[in-house]
């Protein structure tokens, strides 16, 4: 091999190394490579949330996944789902993934083998927008979900979904809902609270000119900022009293 042959090759590893080290840096500092079309969210922490893994029967059979295969749901899936992150967002990931590790413990959960049934109607407080997250995460809906496969409606998912009006959830919290599964029975509560996460007064007072459109643009993002911190809490290190799951005897 020439001279010459020898520098173009030291430039070319030189290069290779410089692109793995450029890469390595991203992943290192900010979590991922960013690639054309995916989402950019302004919050690193949500990809720091826990996932939540559900197997489900019906992709399997029409072919979406392998068996074995596994869905994963992401925080970041919620607030696609949602258009927004906030409080009843976070909230509705939070519970639906404690209540499912107490349902199921070490086993993966099945979607759509799961029976959801919220305290007080739909539009009680934020029932309707928590509803939609537990939703895509378990297959649970209402009238309007898939009937199934066949007369019989294998694998359907309407009328997993129910608002109960007889039932009056604490009116400190911000819902109550009951999971439980049906194959066997067993039936969790999760009541939230948002009380434990206190707010910024700062953030009370940059609420009004928000809303108003009157915040300028370094106050607009530094109500963002606070809101977020308050998901953030909610997700990461909810105080004790946040959320409160109770075991149903049948």
């Amino acid at each position: 091999m020439n001279r010459i042959s020898c520098k173009i090759f030291s430039l070319k590893g030189f290069f290779a190394y410089l692109v793995i080290f450029l890469a390595m840096y991203c992943i290192v500092m900010y979590g991922y490579v960013s690639a054309e079309g995916q989402t950019n969210y302004s919050k690193d922490f949500f990809d720091r949330v826990e996932p939540i893994k559900m197997k489900d029967p019906l992709a399997v059979v029409l072919g979406a996944m392998e068996k074995g295969e596994v869905f994963t749901f992401t925080y970041a899936d919620a607030v696609k789902s949602a258009g927004h992150s906030c409080p009843a967002v976070a909230g509705a990931y939070k519970s639906t993934q404690m209540v499912l590790k107490s349902l199921y413990g070490d086993e993966v959960p099945v979607r759509g083998n799961i029976k959801v049934t919220f305290k007080g109607e739909v539009n009680y407080k934020v029932n309707g927008p928590i509803s939609q997250i537990v939703t895509l995460i378990t297959g649970a809906s209402g009238e309007n979900g898939f009937k199934g496969l066949g007369p019989a409606g294998k694998y359907g998912r309407y009328n997993l979904m129910v608002f109960d009006r007889e039932q009056s959830p604490d009116p400190r919290a911000v819902c109550s809902i009951i999971f439980q599964r049906t194959d066997s029975g067993k039936a969790v509560e999760v009541t939230y609270y948002v009380e434990p996460i206190s707010g910024s007064e700062r953030m009370d007072k940059l609420m009004p000119l928000v809303i108003s459109g009157k915040a300028s643009e370094d106050e607009s993002r530094e109500f963002g900022i606070l809101w977020q911190e308050r998901v953030k809490t909610i997700l990461l290190n909810p105080p004790q009293g946040t959320f409160l799951i109770k075991e149903l005897k049948e």
